[in-house]
């Protein structure tokens, strides 16, 4: 089936999601503008990754992330660029002076619309000291490059939900999208 006869119809819609029934299809999309989040890739001069910890309602359950949130969720005109950008300072405390989109995919196509982009974040310094918003408790981690795998193994094997992207997002640091090593 390529598409539906039927007309979507919203059966919840929330301030950051709704949900759709489409024929026999049931799936969420974002409410902000284009749906899309971005994940954020930063390595620090002194070569460590940035990730985040934070407990994660739905799941009830810390997971260890890298920095990531929505894109237009404040400002409609934000570009993916700067929603990482922001993003990034907001959860981790670093800025970068550039930030560059590697690939924009879906989440997960069966259950939702939105959309994710990896972004590349360069020249980074530290401005503040992070934590997330009000209604965020973020724990960042500033892990050595070489022992980043090591340590998200270690920290899974301690009960922490793992987002699986964060295994790509170790081979996009390292790798352009066509595999050729970085640095």
């Amino acid at each position: 089936m390529n598409s539906s006869n039927n007309t979507p119809r919203v059966v919840f819609e929330g301030k950051y999601q709704r949900m759709i029934v489409d024929g026999t299809w049931e799936y969420s999309e974002r409410v902000h503008p284009g749906g899309l989040a971005a994940i954020i890739l930063a390595v620090t001069p002194e070569e460590r990754i940035i990730f985040v910890e934070q407990f994660r309602i739905p799941i009830q359950q810390r997971t260890i992330e890298m920095p990531a949130g929505l894109v237009g969720d404040i400002d409609a005109g934000e570009s993916i660029e700067q929603a990482a950008i922001r993003e990034l300072e907001e959860e981790t405390g670093w800025t970068a002076d550039h930030a560059g989109i590697l690939l924009i995919g879906p989440v997960s196509s069966g259950a939702s619309s939105e959309r994710i982009a990896f972004v590349r974040a360069t020249g980074l310094r530290k401005v503040s000291s992070g934590g997330g918003d009000v209604d965020e408790d973020i724990v960042v981690h500033e892990i050595p490059r070489t022992q980043a795998a090591a340590w998200l193994v270690q920290k899974m094997h301690a009960g922490f939900a793992m987002d699986p992207k964060l295994w790509a997002a170790l081979w996009l640091i390292d790798h352009a999208l066509d595999g050729t090593p970085i640095k």
